[in-house]
């Protein structure tokens, strides 16, 4: 089909606003949330299932490289094109505008349309105290209920792991290359047809008697039981587990998907932070061995930050820790958009900084007064390592006996309960570091290379989880950042290079690191474009997508269609 005639299908399917040609209107969309970028011929915004559906009926039919994209929250440029290679057209089909969620059995699962949001999920269950099945940091800025399930998001919550279930909806391209709708979404009386199953999902037309499927896992219901095995062989949750593998879960876009599935959980009727601070390490791994073994609740969650994370976050992610708590959530994703669309802009005049935008704000967050509270810039000031231990319910007082009788006796520790602000401070902190290095590198790009990101799973019993690199790597290296969720044992690693350093191999000698000690990666985001795909991983990902159709070249993968 002629690039002509594919545009010509595509916008008498969805409306000629709905899709986008031009290199200028394009661009955000074909860049990922951190980095990478490549080309499109179009990228369309289908309004209903059955448009997706129609969408992707022409784009099969083109021969067409398809990538499926929700608001690109993901860290490793896996709902993006990657490069300029394809060998034909490239259509990233963005699902957004698709929105609808449904309670079932009362609010304890839902059903949830691709375009969806975990913060719109959030506002749904509010009202009768249930919360979702995932809660992540990029729910704040937009993340889709189906893009986690996909990307195998992890998230914050010690009782719950990465998005996923067994309930879902979705279309794959069969070894002839035909296109063909899969119905294990556990709803009887839907249709025979795709046309019907859609239209009836639209209006809501079934009834309780309808919903099967409740033998199914619509969420990782084993991970609380996992996070507490500290002698597994093998992390408690990672990107390429074959046991979290299951059509759309863990699909990396190499299915599409229409509706899932998934639980949601009471909210706790009381909550509390504890701010924990040491010099030593050790004294963290002492308290997450108890609390995982001894303690009848696991917390909620349990953030570790280092002291040259905490400073970067408080520098670099001031702006965004000021919008979040001042101007609130649901804007968000359109800002992030707009300060994309005018960076592009402007990274075209060649005596302008790039990122002018990101540095704009930058300068203008530095003139409000100090953001964090006093008692955690005290504990920045004494302390190196730094946790943030969420209980709830029972496990307020479980914690705080054994803070006070058992971990304030070891030396040189100290912690405190947080009140209601320096909560909401702690956790916005918390947040806000995840893009800090980013903003860093922005503001020193004359002297440094772009930031290498991973994300790790370590084993559970590993006690060398505060990294020391050899001096091979430290020479070069401008400054390395560290947080993650520790309960789990799951880190977020920013390194940032010096000026002219091969960042490749730099990459590659940390992933040899983390070879030897049986740690994996990516731990909580599909490999993208960033990482090599486990062989487990790219067999699931041949056997969903025989003709290489869907996000091709995903996990170091051929660019190329197969067949």
């Amino acid at each position: 089909m002629a690039a002509a005639d594919l545009i010509a299908s595509l916008e008498s399917i969805v409306g000629q606003k709905h899709v986008l040609t031009k290199e200028g209107k394009t661009a955000y969309y074909r860049s990922g949330f951190r980095s990478g970028k490549g080309e499109a011929a179009a990228v369309v915004f289908p309004g209903s299932l059955l448009e997706q559906w129609q969408v992707l009926q022409v784009c099969v039919k083109a021969h067409c490289a398809i990538i499926l994209q929700a608001t690109k929250t993901g860290l490793t440029e896996g709902s993006c094109p990657s490069g300029f290679d394809y060998d034909r057209d490239v259509v990233v089909i963005n699902i957004t505008r698709i929105k609808k969620i449904v309670l079932l059995d009362g609010g304890k699962q839902i059903l949830a349309f691709p375009g969806s949001t975990l913060h719109e999920l959030e506002k749904l269950l509010k009202p009768i105290d249930r919360a979702p099945h995932s809660v992540i940091g990029s729910t704040t800025i937009g993340a889709t209920i189906v893009g986690g399930i996909a990307n195998n998001a992890g998230g914050a919550l010690c009782k719950r792991g990465s998005s996923y279930t067994e309930l879902s909806l979705f279309a794959r391209v069969n070894e002839d290359g035909e296109l063909h709708l899969v119905n294990h979404l556990g709803i009887k009386n839907l249709g025979d047809t795709p046309e019907e199953i859609f239209a009836n999902l639209e209006k809501g037309e079934f009834s309780p008697d309808d919903l099967e499927g409740w033998d199914k896992s619509a969420s990782d219901r084993e991970y609380a039981d996992r996070i507490r095995d500290l002698e597994a062989t093998v992390p408690n949750r990672y990107n390429a587990d074959p046991k979290r593998l299951c059509d759309v879960s863990g699909s990396a876009g190499k299915v599409v998907a229409f509706a899932v599935r998934v639980d949601t959980y009471p909210v706790p009727k009381r909550k509390q932070v504890f701010f924990l601070g040491t010099n030593n390490a050790e004294d963290f791994a002492v308290l997450r061995r108890h609390v995982l073994t001894e303690f009848k609740e696991l917390p909620e969650m349990c953030e570790y930050m280092n002291r040259g994370i905490f400073d970067t976050a408080e520098r670099c992610g001031k702006d965004v820790f000021l919008s979040i708590k001042h101007l609130g959530t649901e804007n968000l994703p359109k800002a992030y958009a707009l300060k994309s669309g005018a960076e592009y802009l402007l990274n075209k005049v060649p005596f302008l900084p790039k990122f002018l935008p990101d540095l704009f704000l930058y300068f203008v967050s530095r003139l409000f007064p100090q953001h964090l509270p006093k008692r955690l810039l005290e504990f920045r000031d004494r302390f190196e390592y730094y946790l943030i231990l969420s209980m709830s319910d029972d496990g307020i007082d479980e914690a705080r006996q054994y803070l006070q009788s058992e971990w304030s006796e070891l030396e040189g520790v100290d912690f405190f309960e947080c009140d209601v602000k320096e909560q909401e401070a702690a956790l916005l902190h918390r947040f806000a570091a995840a893009g800090a290095a980013i903003r860093y590198q922005n503001l020193h790009q004359k002297t440094t290379e772009e930031v290498l990101a991973l994300d790790i799973a370590l084993l559970g019993n590993d006690e060398d989880w505060v990294e020391e690199l050899p001096e091979e790597i430290t020479e070069h290296l401008d400054l390395a950042l560290y947080y993650g969720h520790f309960m789990c044992h799951v880190f977020h690693q920013d390194y940032i290079f010096k000026k002219g350093t091969d960042l490749s191999a730099m990459k590659k000698k940390m992933l040899q690191r983390l070879d030897e000690k049986g740690a994996k990666y990516p731990a909580e985001h599909n490999v993208g474009h960033m990482y090599e795909a486990e062989p487990v991983l790219r067999d699931f990902y041949e056997e969903l997508d025989p003709t290489n159709t869907f996000n091709p070249g995903i996990g170091k993968t051929s660019k190329s269609r197969a067949k």
